[in-house]
């Protein structure tokens, strides 16, 4: 019954579903990966701006 009504939702995204539960541990570690980089990456660029910023009032 689940397996009918996940073909009627899914339909040809059902095979990239399978190929994803397969491999889930690579993907989700890509994913987390990436928005740690991200984070990371926000982070440097405000404390860059604020040394700037710091800078320029102490001239």
């Amino acid at each position: 019954m689940v397996d009918a009504f996940l073909e009627f939702l899914l339909g040809p995204m059902r095979s990239i579903g399978e190929v994803y539960f397969e491999n889930q541990m690579i993907f989700n570690s890509v994913i987390v990966g990436g928005a740690c980089v991200k984070i990371l990456n926000k982070r440097s660029l405000s404390r860059s701006e604020s040394v700037e910023e710091t800078e320029n009032v102490q001239e």
